[in-house]
Order: structure tokens, then sequence, then C-alpha cells
């Protein structure tokens, strides 16, 4: 008997504690009171702008203050207490240190804000050049440069060493008349570009991405490989001839000349293998003298 009773007092307590859980309310966790370790930080150098959406945490405050706000096309975005706050033209760094500190002003104590970019805006820019499909591409605020180049199906062949970056264009239409009238406004490698070393260029809505043909050098004369090769700044006598496969066993590494367009003439100038080309040159490689 001792134990059946023992066996139905266990029952009872069971569905008590059981009834007991179904019948409390839910609590949603709240806020973090403390930045969690790692937490990721957001782009240093991209600035925001209309569009962009924006995660926002006020660490140990539940929403409206902690939630996710969209730029409006004014550049601000609405936030409790503060009205309207000013984000288009800041990294999320920035606008963490004034979110903290207009919080900080009669608001909340020691108030500790992250945010980050949850959606970037769509952004065009213009892919010209070298490139097998050049045109419009619309890409995220945070895409690369080799982002861009890769939606204009990469470079061709003729394509030179270099990728330029003009700044200055709008919705209608890119700066073209920029291109080849002035200096880039940003110049990169093409294999820095190809090997990812560039991924902190950034570009902008609006920019031209030119691609230039190669330019040509000539290396003729007694060289193993003789023909055109692409030109690169600084390149010096040697290296032209490192890529014609060097100096035949019937050549000299002395009786070197450049020909070379001047004021519309083209002129032969003697040469030394340290001396530094330009775009068209010509190299000739003379026989050694018996």
């Amino acid at each position: 008997m001792a134990p059946l009773l023992f066996a139905c007092l266990l029952v009872l307590n069971a569905a008590s504690a059981f009834a007991q859980a179904v019948a409390a309310p839910s609590v949603s966790p709240p806020a973090p009171a403390t930045p969690p370790p790692g937490q990721p930080q957001a782009s240093s150098d991209y600035l925001v702008g209309p569009q962009d959406l924006l995660n926002i945490i006020v660490y140990g405050e539940p929403a409206p203050l902690t939630g996710r706000f969209r730029i409006d096309n004014d550049g601000t975005f609405p936030y409790q207490y503060l009205d309207r706050v000013k984000a288009e033209g800041l990294t999320a760094a920035q606008i963490e240190e004034a979110l903290e500190k207009a919080l900080g002003d009669g608001y909340l104590r020691n108030p500790q804000v992250s945010v980050e970019v949850a959606e970037y805006r769509s952004q065009n820019v213009y892919v010209q050049g070298m490139v097998r499909s050049p045109g419009k591409y619309p890409l995220p605020g945070n895409a690369s440069l080799m982002d861009a180049i890769f939606l204009a199906g990469s470079t061709l062949p003729e394509a030179g060493n270099w990728v330029e970056i003009y700044h200055g264009g709008t919705a209608a239409g890119p700066a073209t008349s920029s291109v080849g009238t002035r200096a880039a406004d940003v110049r990169v490698r093409l294999t820095d570009v190809q090997s990812g070393k560039a991924q902190t260029v950034r570009i902008k809505d609006g920019d031209t991405i030119f691609v230039p043909k190669a330019e040509r050098i000539y290396v003729t004369g007694e060289v193993r490989a003789p023909g055109a090769y692409a030109y690169d700044d600084d390149m010096t006598i040697f290296t032209a001839i490192s890529l014609a496969g060097g100096v035949t066993a019937k050549g000299s590494n002395t009786r070197i000349t450049i020909t070379r367009l001047v004021n519309g003439r083209r002129r032969e100038i003697d040469a030394r293998q340290e001396d530094t080309l330009k775009p068209g040159d010509q190299v000739t490689v003379k026989p050694r003298r018996l």
C-alpha cells in the first residue's frame, strides 16, 4: 500500500510542475548587456548612404533602440529620443560614436552601441576598355574592383598592366569625358586586382573603371624571340631583352639602340641595358663585332 501511495504522490507532483510551466508566460531574452567577444566590426571605410539598412544594437536596451533602420533619401533615419540621425557620408564606426554621444547626453548612462551595414544599397559603375562586355553594372556598396571587372566578363588579352578608376560619374552616365583627358583618381595594377591584393580599393556610385589597351615596345635583332611586348611603367632595356628570350650567341650586350619617335621623327639612340623605355620604342640588339 505504501509504495502505491508514494507513486501516486510522484505523479501528482509531476503534473503540477508541468501545469505551472505551461501557464508561465514566455519571456524574450533581453538585449545583451555588454558586447560579446569577437563582435564583428563594420567595414572601416565604407560610407553609408540612402537605402542602406543599418543593424543597430544598444547593449542592454531592447527595441526601439535596438533594431534595423533604413536610411531615407535625405541621408537620415528616425531614431528613438533623437528624432532623426544623420548617416549619409559616415562610416559605421562614426555612426556608433554619434549615437553613443547623443544617447549619453541625458538619455542613457554610458551607452555601448554597435552599428553594422545589414544591406548595402545598389550602386551603378561603368566598366570600359579592354573587357569582354563593357557597360553599366549595378553592384552592392561593398563590392570590390574585381567584382566589377568579373561582371564585365573579365579582361581581354590586349589589356594593359593597369586598371584606372575615374570618379565623378552620375546616375545619368559615366565620367567618360575624364578618361584619357586627366590622370585617373585611382590606378591599380591588374595583377593585384586578379590576385586579390587590391581588395581594399573601394569603388563609388557612378565610377568609371577603365582597362587601357596594352602599350607596346618592340625588340628586334639578335634576340631569341623578337617581337612586340607589353610595355610597363619604368621598363628597362634589360627587362625588354629578357622578355624576348635574351641575347643570342651572336648578339652584343653593349651594341644596343632604341628607335624612338621624337617630335614626329624616328630617331636611333645608342642605349644601355639599364636605360628606361617609352611606349612604342623599338629595341635593336646588334651583332657582336668580329
